[in-house]
C-alpha cells in the first residue's frame, strides 16, 4: 500500500503546532501591559476589569475552554462557558469538520489571550486565520443569533441555519459578523504591543521567540516549510511538562464532541425532514386556496 501524499500530511502536523503554539503556557508566559478591558458586543464583561491579566480563578469559577491561558488572562467561566457550547453546537447541529472544530475553538478563545484581553473592544483578529477558519468551516451550518445579532454555529433551537459559505464570502466577513474585529495587515514583531491581532505570524513570533532560548531548537518562524521529522525532532526536545500540560489541556475537549457527530447528523436528517413535510403542507394548502378562489 503506498503512502498518502506528503501534502495531504503537512496540514495536520501544521494544524498541531499552530494548536500547541496558541494554547501553550508559554504563549502567555509574556506580560503585556494594561489591564483587562471587557471586550463589549457579545462577549460577557471580564470580572476582573481593571486589574491587570492574572492566573485564573480555581472551583466553580475556572475555566470552561481555553485552559492552557489559565496561568495568565482575564478571563473565568463567564467568558469560557459560552465559548464551549459555541463549540459543542459546531460539532453535533453545525455538522463541523475535525479541523473546522479546532480552528473555531482557537477562534473562541482569542477573548481569553491577555494580549487580547488588555486592549478595549472585540478581538482583533488577523484576516489570515480569519481565511483559514473560514476555509475549514466553509460547510458547516451556522445562524444569526437572535439575541447578539452575530454569526454562530447552528443549534437545536434555531430556525434558519445554512452552510457558512452561503452566509459569508470570505474569513473577513466570517470574523466580523460572528462578532470579531479584523486586522488585514499583521503587525512586525517590533509592534506586537501596539498592533497586536491574534492569529498571525507576528503573534506566533512573539511566541516563538519563547522556545528558542536553545540554539539547537528548531525555530518556529519558518513552521510553513516544516515536515514530520522536523515536527519530530522539535517535540522531543520540548521539555517533558510542557509536552503534558499540551497533551493534557490543549484540545481535550473535542475528543468528547466527535461521539456526538452521529447523533448530530442523524437530529439534522430529522429536522430536515420536518421541514420538507412542512413546506409540502404549505404548498398543498397554497394550491387548495388558489383553487378556491377560482
Amino acid at each position: 500500500m503506498s503512502s498518502p501524499p506528503q501534502s495531504r500530511q503537512a496540514p495536520t502536523y501544521q494544524l498541531l503546532l499552530l494548536l500547541l503554539l496558541f494554547f501553550s503556557p508559554i504563549a502567555s508566559a509574556g506580560q503585556p501591559k494594561g489591564v483587562c478591558v471587557s471586550p463589549g458586543g457579545r462577549f460577557p464583561a471580564f470580572s476582573s476589569e481593571g486589574k491587570p491579566p492574572g492566573r485564573a480563578a480555581k472551583g466553580r469559577r475556572d475555566l470552561a475552554l481555553c485552559r492552557l491561558f489559565r496561568q495568565n488572562t482575564c478571563c473565568d467561566v463567564t467568558q469560557t462557558f459560552p465559548a464551549l457550547l459555541s463549540v459543542r453546537k459546531l460539532s453535533s447541529t453545525g455538522e463541523g469538520s475535525g479541523e473546522c472544530l479546532h480552528l473555531w475553538e482557537l477562534l473562541e478563545c482569542s477573548v481569553c489571550d491577555p494580549w487580547v484581553g488588555v486592549r478595549p473592544g472585540p478581538p482583533v483578529i488577523c484576516a489570515s486565520f480569519c481565511d483559514m477558519v473560514f476555509e475549514a468551516c466553509s460547510e458547516a451550518y451556522f445562524s444569526v443569533d437572535t439575541k447578539t445579532q452575530a454569526l454562530s454555529p447552528c443549534g437545536l433551537g434555531d430556525i434558519l441555519c445554512g452552510k457558512a459559505h452561503k452566509w459569508v464570502s470570505n474569513g473577513t466577513e466570517l470574523c466580523r459578523l460572528a462578532g470579531f474585529a479584523v486586522q488585514v495587515s499583521e503587525a512586525s514583531p517590533t509592534e506586537v504591543d501596539e498592533t497586536f491581532c491574534y492569529g498571525g505570524k507576528a503573534s506566533l513570533d512573539s511566541i516563538s521567540d519563547t522556545w528558542t532560548s536553545s540554539k539547537d531548537r528548531p525555530t518556529l518562524r519558518g513552521v510553513t516549510s516544516w515536515d514530520l521529522e522536523d515536527f519530530q525532532r522539535w517535540a522531543t526536545q520540548m521539555p517533558v511538562g510542557e509536552r503534558i500540560s499540551w497533551a493534557i489541556g490543549g484540545m481535550v475537549l473535542t475528543a468528547g464532541l466527535f461521539i456526538s457527530k452521529r447523533e448530530g447528523y442523524s437530529r439534522r436528517r430529522k429536522q430536515a425532514s420536518v421541514a420538507e413535510t412542512v413546506r409540502r403542507r404549505w404548498n398543498q394548502e397554497l394550491t387548495c386556496s388558489q383553487l378556491k378562489r377560482s
